[in-house]
């Protein structure tokens, strides 16, 4: 999940563009409620020079709810019964996700030779053998779907005995429903190999559909990373991967939703993050590791990885 970017935006008559980003004087009164009110419900906030995205965002809701003017369209957002599903649209507008499969290789790689491996050598004595992962923003599904995928592929033979879940959660209800239909195009199936398409992938007109195998064993649900109550229930985990979502949080914010991922990863868990995120200055606990070609966050001790350095 992502803050969108403007391009190919259709011009909107709503509150201009200048009002709410010129030079002059702060920006609308009106306008700077509305990310007040998207911050204290999902924790994205729009610093004023990215208030014009969020004003292109209320213009297209406005456009479609046939209002005039902002402070009409906080009434809707606020006083008008369908406000929480009005909120929820604009929310499906704010955060467009954009990936696609294998976006990472070496984080991927990481995970298949190190990580994996490490995780099944700590719970092989368990009479239970269960292996979590979740892909927290998960957008319109490529990673939970790579992931599947990766462990069919390279892990089946370690594997045998366990029980595979993959947890996949966004925000935004248009890109899970995109997830759960799981139809791509040349886009987003740029990096699969002949190989993968033959083998977990079915035509559907001129784009493709991930096959039954590589549906097994996830779970598409709408999870808000600011709802305190959800996260404390997102236990037991091996692995989160977050990529390319904290970026957009503020840093009390993404204080707040860190603290829940080390708390929900079991004692050997491991954190993935987007390859321009960090946890410098966000919390103490994760102990950064690095692994062959990408970077990771552990609860620290003897379950670090092997083969890695901190």
């Amino acid at each position: 999940m992502y803050v969108s970017d403007p391009k190919g935006i259709r011009v909107i008559t709503a509150p201009t563009l200048q009002k709410a980003t010129g030079t002059v004087g702060p920006p609308p009164p009106d306008l700077v409620r509305i990310r007040d009110l998207v911050y204290q419900a999902v924790g994205i906030f729009h610093p004023d020079n990215k208030l014009c995205l969020l004003q292109e965002r209320c213009g297209l809701r406005m456009t479609e709810l046939k209002v005039h003017t902002l402070r009409e369209y906080i009434e809707c957002l606020t006083v008008l019964p369908r406000r929480q599903a009005e909120l929820i649209a604009l929310l499906n507008e704010i955060t467009i996700g954009e990936t696609c499969f294998f976006r990472n290789p070496p984080q991927l790689d990481a995970l298949r030779r190190i990580v994996i491996p490490k995780i099944l050598r700590e719970k092989s004595k368990l009479p239970l053998r269960p292996l979590r992962i979740w892909s927290a923003g998960c957008s319109t599904g490529e990673e939970p779907y790579t992931l599947r995928m990766l462990l069919l592929e390279e892990t089946r033979d370690l594997l045998n005995d366990w029980t595979v879940e993959i947890l996949a959660t966004d925000l935004n209800q248009r890109s899970l429903a995109h997830a759960t239909a799981g139809v791509y195009g040349d886009y987003s199936t740029r990096n699969l190999t002949p190989r993968y398409r033959q083998k977990y992938f079915l035509p559907f007109g001129d784009r493709l559909q991930v096959n039954e195998p590589a549906r097994a064993n996830i779970s598409f649900s709408r999870l808000n990373l600011s709802d305190d109550g959800r996260m404390t229930l997102m236990n037991n985990l091996d692995v989160i991967f977050c990529c390319n979502v904290l970026i957009y949080f503020d840093l009390a914010s993404k204080r707040r939703v860190i603290q829940h991922f080390f708390n929900n990863l079991l004692p050997h868990g491991c954190l993935f993050l987007g390859r321009s995120e960090s946890l410098f200055g966000v919390n103490e606990d994760f102990r950064l590791v690095h692994l062959p070609g990408a970077t990771a966050y552990v609860k620290g001790g003897p379950s670090l990885p092997e083969g890695t350095t901190v």
